[in-house]
């Protein structure tokens, strides 16, 4: 807005902001009714597509292969079974691991009190299960509670991450919005562990929570931003580091809530001006003594300063780690360790490495699998610290770190095209896994972090919708396929993620 604008809306309105005219007002109404729904549409084909596929792998692969034969190593007490012949068949796809540990929190809760017999269950945090309970008291089997509450959320974090990539693609004048925004809800729906998505797992609730801070906080929300920040960090462990995107967000924008305080004082190093002031300074005497760096120096400290001033209301985003203290209290006061949420990943040999020190891990892990599986004996094992089958061990090492492989790309695009607070939420997101790595699996889990890291298909939809469509259907493509096999995996209780 330029000055002359400025004191224009500032003459139209008493408040220093033009009022908007009636038919102003009204076709604002009624584009923003179009893109919801639009929005409704996009999120309603792809979660019935999609969750139609993941239901087709999963049962079809039991009705296959059967359950598999661990079906019996990891059920507490039996709670993913007993619905019937046809009952278990349609939960296979949604009731598996973790799931159990969900299902009987929701039903006993946690105990703390019990010690070491129950501590195992506060590394799986209290939101989902709580959502759960308060479902099965509506007379709900907690397979079907936690499936309803696992759809809901993903159809809530699919239609906030629309309407999150329209507003986007209008900051960054990209053509194709509406194109983009649906390409990304149907990337996300149709990621290769989106399965998870409707499973008895928290992955839904976290996306729509997440994405729901981002909306909010561009939006100027404050209080629902951090609201939802709160709720985050009581759903996950990574759900308190959304404080780093809403603090950004907060300073450097972008907001729709208020111009910035105060532009770019420095031009870029790069920019006209620059190369103007180093050439200046080469050759007047004056400017002898500033060298091109210290330019490029003030030039980079000019973009740090924050362009929006601190007000009272950046005092909410302190309410984000409530979630997480609540949580800790509650273990505290019930007779437990207020810690036991951080010590209860020692269970699964989760150690800390160092910062991303688990991507070393990871790479060597994935090439002593390699070894392994070339070496076409069993007897000698390259990888001993997986245990079991070194074939199998060696599979899942090298596919986690597959995922790695393509991660790390992404959040480099991330970083490079959008907002900076999307690209230090991914790299502050990732930092749990991949600093605490598993012993027998370095980059366990990564994937199913990867899945919420929606910034990630965000910067995909951006790189797809410039090439041909048939590259976008592909793409589409062996990702649902990949969905469903992993789906199938799943439901047969193999270990997929």
């Amino acid at each position: 807005m330029s000055s002359d604008t400025a004191e224009s809306a500032i003459a139209q309105h008493p408040n220093g902001l033009a009022a908007p005219t009636g038919a102003a007002a009204r076709g604002g109404a009624r584009e923003r009714d179009s893109e919801r729904a639009m929005a409704v549409r996009a999120v309603w084909q792809a979660l019935w597509s999609s969750r139609l596929l993941v239901w087709a792998g999963g049962v079809g692969a039991v009705a296959s292969f059967g359950f598999g034969p661990v079906r019996h190593a990891f059920n507490p007490p039996g709670v993913t079974r007993g619905f019937g012949a046809f009952g278990d068949l349609l939960a296979a796809p949604a009731a598996r691991w973790d799931a159990a540990w969900y299902m009987v929190i929701a039903h006993y809760g946690y105990r703390p009190e019990f010690g070491a017999m129950t501590a195992s269950r506060t590394a799986f945090f209290p939101l989902y299960p709580l959502g759960m309970r308060m479902l099965a008291d509506l007379e709900l089997a907690p397979v079907i509670a936690g499936v309803l509450l696992s759809i809901a959320a993903l159809a809530a974090g699919l239609y906030g991450l629309h309407r999150l990539m329209s507003l986007e693609v209008a900051r960054m004048r990209l053509r194709g919005g509406g194109e983009l925004a649906r390409l990304v809800v149907l990337l996300t729906a149709f990621a290769p562990m989106a399965f998870y998505f409707s499973a008895v797992y928290s992955e839904s609730l976290y996306l729509a929570l997440s994405v729901g801070v981002f909306w909010c906080a561009r939006r100027g929300r404050w209080v629902t931003a951090a609201t939802l920040g709160a709720l985050a960090g009581a759903t996950r462990s990574t759900g308190v580091v959304l404080m780093i995107p809403l603090a950004l967000i907060y300073l450097y924008g972008p907001r729709e809530d208020r111009d910035p305080d105060r532009v770019q004082s420095y031009p870029p190093p790069t920019s006209p001006g620059s190369r103007w002031l180093a050439s200046f300074g080469h050759h007047a005497h004056s400017f002898r003594t500033v060298p091109l760096a210290r330019a490029r120096l003030a030039a980079l400290l000019g973009r740090l300063r924050p362009r929006y001033r601190v007000r009272r209301d950046a005092l909410w985003i302190v309410l984000v780690p409530v979630g997480l203290g609540l949580y800790m209290a509650h273990l505290a006061l019930a007779g437990g360790d207020a810690l036991a949420p951080f010590h209860a990943e020692a269970v699964w040999r989760r150690h800390f490495a160092g910062p991303y020190g688990g991507v070393w891990d990871g790479a060597k892990a994935a090439y002593e699998g390699l070894r392994q599986l070339f070496s076409l004996q069993r007897h000698h094992v390259y990888f001993p610290a997986a245990g079991g089958s070194a074939d199998i061990g060696a599979g899942h090492n090298l596919l986690l770190f597959a995922f790695l492989l393509v991660a790390i790309p992404a959040t480099i695009g991330v970083l490079r095209l959008l907002p900076l607070a999307y690209g230090a939420y991914t790299l502050a997101a990732l930092a749990l896994p991949l600093s605490y790595p598993v012993a027998t699996q370095p980059l366990m889990s990564l994937p199913r972090f990867l899945l919420v890291l929606f910034p990630l298909n965000m910067w995909l939809a951006v790189r797809l919708v410039k090439r041909p469509k048939a590259v976008t259907r592909a793409v589409l493509i062996v990702s649902g396929l990949a969905m469903m096999f992993f789906a199938g995996e799943f439901s047969t209780w193999h270990w997929v993620a």
